[in-house]
């Protein structure tokens, strides 16, 4: 596995592979399948295995009948979403069906042969399919390119899962992107308003957006990732790797210096999302249609 990464790739195609990211090194040798998939259940049961099925049960994200297309991009949380899910189908009581769906939006080819080469070791049967998105960013939105990409790529997702007969697209946002998100949204937008951990897709009809690894802190994705002597894909993107960073990775070096001084910072910021007093605010939106509380008053 670790030959497919460390093939000599050209400063040009590093580059190409994700500039600036922060690549995940294994502690070890990669682990055989069945030892990974016996440290989710044991040795990873608390942090990663309760907190998931909490997720799912909190939130109601799997039911009897569903078709879940868990869609995988290759990186650590991906990766883990997808072994979860097999774990959950073959443990769990929910009576439901599986796809995993990965698009290639123009990786290179060292990346792509990563992407399947981890997926085979993995016991993740893809349905891997082509849509040329890192090209049509790169023309149309150069300078931010990162919104403009994850919109596309999760509508070509949608549409892939639908043509499967799916009606739950399963993304691998965690923890940390929760709280993250709540505070880009704060100070970047000016709106309090945080990632939900299941949403009804606008534009696909009968298809639903989850979030089942909700609950999951990124520290423990990373401990399994390198634990499980994975190389997962970082950000493999072709344009940001060559144009910007995100705001993202600022607000994230915020937390962490936050969590100096107040260790918990991670769990308020979380908890805010829950706890919204509407008689102390000035105003939100609702269906589209903002209010005022002097409309209350």
């Amino acid at each position: 596995m670790s030959e497919v990464l460390d093939s000599n790739l050209t400063s040009e195609e590093s580059g190409l592979a994700g500039s600036g990211c922060d690549i995940l090194v294994p502690f070890n040798e990669r682990l055989s399948l069945r030892e990974i998939e016996r440290s989710i259940i044991k040795k990873y049961r608390k942090d990663i295995w309760s907190n998931f099925i909490k997720g799912i049960k909190d939130f109601e994200m799997v039911k009897d009948g569903d078709k879940v297309a868990v869609a995988i991009s290759g990186g650590k949380d991906s990766m883990l979403m997808a072994k979860l899910f097999q774990e959950l189908k073959r443990h769990g009581q929910i009576d439901f069906e599986l796809e995993f769906v990965a698009m290639d939006p123009g990786y290179h080819k060292s990346i792509k042969e990563l992407l399947i080469d981890n997926c085979s070791h993995l016991g993740i049967p893809l349905h891997l399919f082509e849509s040329g998105i890192f090209e049509i960013v790169d023309k149309i939105a150069s300078d931010y390119p990162c919104y403009m990409c994850a919109k596309m790529r999760r509508g070509a997702l949608y549409s892939k899962a639908k043509e499967l007969g799916c009606n739950k697209l399963a993304l691998g946002h965690h923890f940390n992107d929760v709280i993250e998100t709540t505070l880009i949204n704060m100070f970047y937008a000016g709106s309090f308003k945080t990632m939900l951990p299941k949403l009804k897709s606008t534009n696909f009809d009968g298809m639903e957006l989850i979030r089942p690894m909700y609950y999951i802190r990124e520290k423990h994705i990373e401990r399994f990732t390198q634990n499980s002597g994975i190389w997962p894909l970082n950000c493999a993107c072709m344009v940001a790797a060559k144009k910007t960073s995100s705001k993202r990775h600022e607000v994230k070096k915020l937390i962490e210096t936050l969590k100096e001084n107040f260790k918990d910072i991670d769990k308020t910021i979380f908890k805010s999302t829950q706890n919204v007093n509407m008689d102390a605010i000035l105003g939100w939106e609702k269906d589209n249609e903002k209010h005022s509380y002097l409309d209350f008053y």
